[in-house]
């Protein structure tokens, strides 16, 4: 539970006739991790293909060009079996190509025609009050043709150059089309950028311009429509097909891995070499399907993991599946090594528990709750499962937390006294009982905790916490140590930071006066001298992290008070709006406040205390004692979602 899954190496050596049935077992039982061929030894290469290679890949390519046309998307459906599958595979895959293409063809002819008509029609707008035909635009030997946008009355201005003009003209966009002689033209030119002339372009089509905008408007309904009835279409098709598709782009995936196979492969003229990993569990099995495929022709050798090798085994977690949602947070920082501790199941308890002592409310757990089922239920998705596994995790945690702090969405639970002053809890008759009072800061200790008058006493607390937590990084640290470089090294690298503490507490009671502080001091020094010895000058460099890195965990409550401050801020906020008036015309005002102001610290309740958990894993307990590092274990495989032999 506290290691990775243990590996053996494995290496099959056979005739290449037998490679074809080898990789296809292989394949089958998905637990070999094949080690990729580097095609340094000599007298060895990478190996060819399969010949069905190329076929497998143009049809993977077009399976998935029409599952993107038809926006196919993974579902849940029935398995179809794989020799029914393969029998109907050609022939269907070219009915449904040929079904696409025509759709395709046409949708995007259809398509094409809509942006032509629409930079026409955009052409055509300017011109639309002209009662013009656009051939009358051009084709003059003797006059000059000036059609665009004007911002003010020419008419006077161009009377003073010629009377000899035709004039057409929209006021209300500025449009104008003028027909002057050719002698003229020149003059024309000169004074129309006085009137910010801007030329349009003449559409190079006939007829009148409203008549053609009008036609072209009916065009373009008559496409869209066409483009709804195609989409109807291929709507219809991705229902008949989509079983069919997402079956074939698996199947043919699966083929594409085994043709492929070779190349990662050595091979000589005769013979393959396959290395590899598989989990020693799984070894039995492998070996005894290879010579069933093989019918004994494969020669399949084992080796331990030798010291050497630790640093390239691929890692395939073995957590219980209780805990293994927490994988998730082992791959965002590094998946350990092979001799080392895996932490996933520490995380699985220590994580939660950080994050519901933050945020510690009933309310806000019972919302978070709804949404990771909600979204679990609904978003289909592998990576989405496990993040909302641990989500759901937190928030049980959050639930027992708000119990202990009596605290839903800011309200206290239980009536309080303080000051002189009574604060009402939300459960009626429902009173803090005092137990005992704190020795830090002299505080009542009370059930429900209610953390914002408990302050001092929940530093310590979180502190503690802090000291705990990172001994047993340090406890964790020692075992890893020992398994690599032995029981002299871990004492001097790790068991060095347990009696500086213990020198430290000897020299606090020395202090205090209960026993000879020099007992402390000399404990202290013993610990130094040997974290020098075991880390050199970096350990004692270290040492004010020990400090620091314990109050780090006050976090926690820092940012629990910062929670229950904009939770009561907010409430207040409502509160006084509605109670002036007794719920009058600022009731629905402060109704919307309240859930906005809620729902906006929902959200900083799945980001603040996930963040600083995380922080408190990754930098204050990480550190003392994971280096990670490990290749993840992927092996040649498949794990079938729509076929099934």
């Amino acid at each position: 539970m506290l290691s990775p899954k243990q590996m053996s190496r494995a290496t099959i050596i056979g005739h290449k006739d037998i490679l074809e049935q080898t990789v296809n077992s292989l394949h089958g039982i998905n637990s070999f991790h094949i080690e990729d061929y580097n095609d340094e030894e000599q007298g060895l290469k990478i190996g060819k293909p399969f010949e069905n290679a190329d076929d497998v890949s143009n049809k993977l390519i077009k399976i998935r060009s029409i599952s993107s046309f038809l926006g196919i998307k993974k579902a849940e459906v029935g398995k179809q079996n794989v020799e029914s599958l393969f029998k109907e595979l050609d022939t269907k895959l070219v009915e449904l190509d040929d079904e696409v293409s025509k759709r395709t063809d046409k949708k995007n002819e259809i398509e094409n025609n809509l942006k032509e008509h629409d930079t026409l029609s955009k052409e055509l707008l300017p011109f639309s009050t002209i009662p013009l035909d656009l051939d009358q635009y051009r084709g003059y030997e003797n006059l000059v043709v000036f059609s665009g946008v004007v911002k003010d009355d020419i008419e006077l201005e161009l009377s003073s150059i010629t009377k000899s003009y035709e004039l057409f003209s929209d006021p209300k966009s500025g449009t104008i089309v003028l027909f002057v002689l050719k002698e003229h033209a020149d003059a024309v030119s000169d004074i129309l950028p006085d009137f910010a002339f801007r030329e349009l372009r003449v559409p190079e089509i006939s007829g009148i311009p409203a008549e053609l905008l009008k036609k072209l408007e009916q065009d373009i309904v008559n496409s869209q429509n066409n483009i709804e009835s195609l989409n109807a279409e291929i709507e219809s098709l991705r229902t008949k097909y989509s079983d069919f598709i997402l079956a074939s782009d698996e199947l043919l995936s699966i083929e594409a891995q085994k043709a492929e196979a070779p190349l990662r492969i050595a091979t000589s003229e005769q013979t393959f070499v396959i290395d590899g990993w598989v989990p020693n569990e799984d070894y039995d099995m492998l070996a005894r399907t290879v010579e069933d495929a093989t019918d004994g022709r494969a020669f399949i050798s084992r080796t331990d993991v030798t010291k050497e090798e630790e640093a390239i085994v691929p890692i395939e977690y073995e957590n219980p599946k209780i805990s293994s949602p927490f994988e998730v947070i082992m791959d965002l920082y590094a998946r350990p090594r092979y001799s080392e501790i895996d932490p996933t199941s520490l995380i699985f308890i220590t994580f939660p528990l950080f994050y519901g002592m933050i945020l510690g409310d009933i309310g806000y757990a019972l919302i978070l709750l709804g949404l990771a089922f909600g979204i679990k239920k609904w978003v289909k998705s592998d990576a989405i499962k496990p993040l909302m596994n641990i989500l759901i995790y937190c928030q049980v945690s959050t639930l027992i937390f708000g119990v202990i702090y009596g605290e839903f969405l800011g309200f206290p639970l239980a009536g309080l006294e303080t000051h002189g002053h009574y604060i009402p809890g939300l459960i009626a008759g429902f009173e803090t009982i005092n137990l005992f009072v704190s020795p830090f800061g002299n505080e009542m200790v009370t059930y429900p905790i209610h953390r914002t008058h408990l302050v001092m006493t929940m530093i310590v607390v979180t502190a503690l916490v802090g000291v705990i937590h990172i001994n047993i990084g340090y406890l964790l640290g020692f075992i890893n140590e020992r398994r690599k470089h032995g029981v002299a090294a871990a004492m001097l690298e790790k068991g060095s930071w347990f009696i500086i503490e213990i020198g430290l507490l000897l020299s606090a009671l020395g202090y205090a006066g209960i026993i000879p502080t020099a007992i402390g001091i000399i404990v202290f020094l013993v610990g130094f001298v040997m974290l020098l010895k075991g880390e050199g000058i970096k350990g004692p460099i270290e040492l004010p992290s020990l400090l620091s890195n314990s109050l780090s965990y006050t976090r926690i409550i820092a940012v629990g008070l910062s929670s229950i401050y904009i939770a009561s801020t907010v409430n207040q906020i409502a509160f006084d709006m509605i109670m002036p008036d007794s719920f009058g015309p600022m009731t629905i005002f402060a109704i919307v406040i309240f859930i906005f102001g809620h729902a906006l610290n929902t959200i900083l309740s799945i980001i603040a205390p996930g963040l600083h958990a995380l922080r408190l894993q990754y930098v204050e307990f990480f550190t003392k004692f994971y280096e990670g590092g490990g290749r993840k274990y992927n092996p040649f495989g498949y794990i079938r979602k729509y076929t099934e032999e």
